[in-house]
């Protein structure tokens, strides 16, 4: 398997491939709208309209961890758009750990890396694949998304 043999649906109920997307880099990041991590929406933002030619960054509301996330899809994306200007791409609510963990989730979680492998262990935790697929690194919730540690590798 790899990452391009899946898809998701959309906060606004489109399925979307992700092998439409070869060719470019693809950030994953499990989100949350009431964490102390929230405020990294901002700089997710950032990222998007700084690298938005190469890269792909896509948003995974979960609220799998102290119940930090909005009921709906649509108070998520409101919430998103008002208070972070936020126009990245943004999935439907989804689990990323337990029985019920989302398919993408599992494969990412599972897959060979030189950082750490394992259940996420909070959210905004990040895992950037490069343009030809592959898992190049996972950052836990604490590394920005503009750090140069992610930055450097675009």
């Amino acid at each position: 398997m790899s990452i391009y043999d899946f898809s998701f649906t959309s906060i606004d109920g489109k399925e979307i491939k992700l092998s439409d997307f070869r060719g470019k880099n693809i950030l994953i990041v499990n989100t949350a709208s009431k964490c102390g991590f929230t405020k990294q929406y901002k700089d997710l933002q950032a990222l998007n309209d700084e690298y938005g030619n190469d890269l792909v960054i896509i948003g995974f509301p979960s609220d799998n961890f102290g119940g930090q996330e909005l009921d709906s899809n649509a108070e998520i994306l409101d919430f998103c758009e008002k208070n972070y200007g936020v126009n990245f791409l943004l999935s439907e609510k989804i689990n990323v750990k337990g029985k019920d963990i989302n398919p993408l989730f599992k494969f990412l979680t599972t897959q060979e890396n030189p950082d750490f492998t394992g259940d996420i262990k909070w959210n905004f935790e990040k895992f950037l694949i490069d343009k030809e697929g592959k898992l190049v690194h996972r950052y836990r919730s604490r590394v920005n998304p503009l750090d140069v540690a992610i930055v450097g590798k675009l």
